[in-house]
């Protein structure tokens, strides 16, 4: 029962008597690398995919780039990650990135905040979404039948690749307000997904997402890539960041066979 106590006192005083720095990377040299790890002669070339599991799970949010559109800019979205902290030439501990972004960026989910200064100002906010509903079987299709609460909508803007375009495109299909309103008068409708920056048509964007957020029964999520989707019912998993007070938030949402 004493061998414990005495192996840490040990260890501890050899720790303050030997005058090594708090952290020992700190005086390591290329010979003798911080931690005692050895470089590797050859760095691996990392894997990006679209598909996981053989084909059964499917990643439908876009990667973050610089040419990315952002909505009503014609710039992308430059400087979006920056390194703060970085190890290069042994100058820090760890690398540090930091994001500089709006929260309606990318693949993303709207909160009824967005649109709603009442609803904004009560709190509700990314962080008070349903995972039921973002989490649940979904229809990838324009055919709706009854019942059907999910269903992702794949339009011309896969199409014609906007969202691969940097210069941010009004043209876009969306729903117009009319159109918004039948879809919550005639389906039970609960989560809208689409293909571009916004669910609704750059002309009646405003009026279409005040039609889907207002009774706060639907979530809508926004710029999809959906171009290897094929159409059929999925289970969909959506995972905004629980960002408290934010009336937006990047999401990571995948499609599972």
């Amino acid at each position: 029962m004493e061998l414990l106590p005495f192996l840490l006192l040990l260890l501890v005083g050899a720790t303050v008597a030997s005058g090594e720095p708090a952290y020992p990377g700190y005086g390591a040299t290329e010979a003798e690398p911080a931690c005692g790890v050895k470089e590797e002669a050859a760095v691996p070339v990392p894997e990006r995919r679209e598909e996981f599991d053989g084909g059964r799970i499917l990643d439908i949010s876009h990667y973050y780039r610089e040419d990315m559109p952002a909505f009503e800019s014609a710039e992308g979205t430059p400087g979006f990650l920056r390194l703060a902290r970085s190890m290069r030439n042994g100058s820090d501990i760890a690398n540090f990135s930091e994001l500089r972004l709006t929260a309606h960026s990318g693949t993303h989910v709207d909160a009824p905040g967005h649109v709603f200064e009442h609803y904004y100002d009560a709190g509700f906010d990314v962080d008070t979404l349903d995972l039921a509903v973002l989490n649940a079987d979904v229809m990838e299709s324009l055919h709706i039948p009854k019942g059907v609460r999910r269903v992702l909508f794949r339009t011309l803007n896969t199409d014609r690749k906007l969202i691969w375009k940097k210069e941010f495109d009004s043209s876009y299909v969306g729903f117009m307000e009319d159109g918004a309103q039948w879809l919550i008068d005639n389906t039970d409708i609960q989560l809208v997904g689409v293909d571009y920056l916004s669910v609704g048509a750059y002309d009646e964007c405003i009026p279409a997402h005040l039609v889907f957020l207002d009774k706060r029964e639907v979530i809508l999520v926004e710029a999809l890539n959906l171009e290897h989707v094929a159409t059929g019912i999925y289970t969909l998993h959506c995972l905004p960041l629980r960002l408290r007070g934010a009336e937006g938030s990047p999401a990571r949402c995948i499609l599972i066979k």
